[in-house]
């Protein structure tokens, strides 16, 4: 499995400094990642480090809470692709969805997708916080809207992306419809359960230990690391 491909590098910090973004961009070059994922304010670093490679410049939208107005979150995408991204992960209002708002979830997403002007748009609903009812509904958007992907989780609330989770989207996307699993994703075996459970994109900070080890049963980013020093992934969790 070629699992760079599978691969977002992320660096969703708030104290990210340049060398930071700096080596985020080297190691997405390296390894051939599919993305790195910024925030907007590093969209034009990443597009100028990442200039000529096939590494795609990925950026957040309404993140991590959602709750902008869909007029501001038009706005933030619009901008962040004339500094350079190439896809746009966007949060979701939660708060209508929860109110059963579906139009105006539904408006929000094609909105920002008619905005961007066919670059990829991944539509991040946060699993952690809906119901199995809430995640189904929207799938069932996303495919209707012709998204590129839906995305479980920004990382940044209660858990992020479960197996059943990606299971229960993968029953219910259609065939246009990919799925980005995203938070928590740690270890090689976690991301061959994401991968096999359907997920086409990982979201990751730990892209980098992912390639490197060389564990049969990788546990080295987990606290109970069985590892010892044998693991070159040992030294960072």
């Amino acid at each position: 499995m070629e699992l760079n491909k599978y691969i977002d590098h992320t660096n969703l910090k708030n104290t990210a400094t340049l060398k930071d973004i700096e080596k985020l961009c080297n190691e997405a070059i390296k390894y051939k990642f599919a993305s790195v994922c910024v925030y907007p304010y590093y969209v034009p670093l990443a597009k100028s480090l990442l200039k000529d490679t096939n590494v795609e410049v990925c950026t957040v939208i309404g993140f991590p809470s959602g709750m902008s107005t869909k007029e501001t979150k038009v706005y933030e995408a619009i901008d962040a692709v004339e500094k350079g991204a190439t896809e746009i992960d966007m949060v979701i209002n939660i708060s209508a969805l929860k109110n059963k708002d579906y139009d105006y979830v539904k408006e929000e997403i094609e909105e920002i997708r008619d905005a961007i002007d066919g670059k990829v748009l991944k539509v991040i609903i946060e699993t952690c916080l809906l119901s199995e009812e809430e995640i189904i509904k929207m799938t069932e958007i996303c495919n209707e809207t012709f998204v590129n992907f839906i995305k479980t989780s920004t990382g940044f609330s209660e858990y992020g992306a479960r197996v059943e989770d990606v299971e229960l989207i993968n029953k219910h996307r259609n065939e246009v419809l990919e799925i980005k699993a995203s938070g928590g994703i740690k270890s090689y075996e976690k991301a061959e359960l994401m991968i096999n459970a359907g997920a086409t994109r990982l979201g990751t900070s730990s892209g980098v230990k992912l390639m490197e080890c060389d564990c049969e049963e990788c546990h080295c980013h987990e606290d109970d690391c069985e590892c010892n020093d044998a693991c070159n992934c040992k030294e960072e969790k």
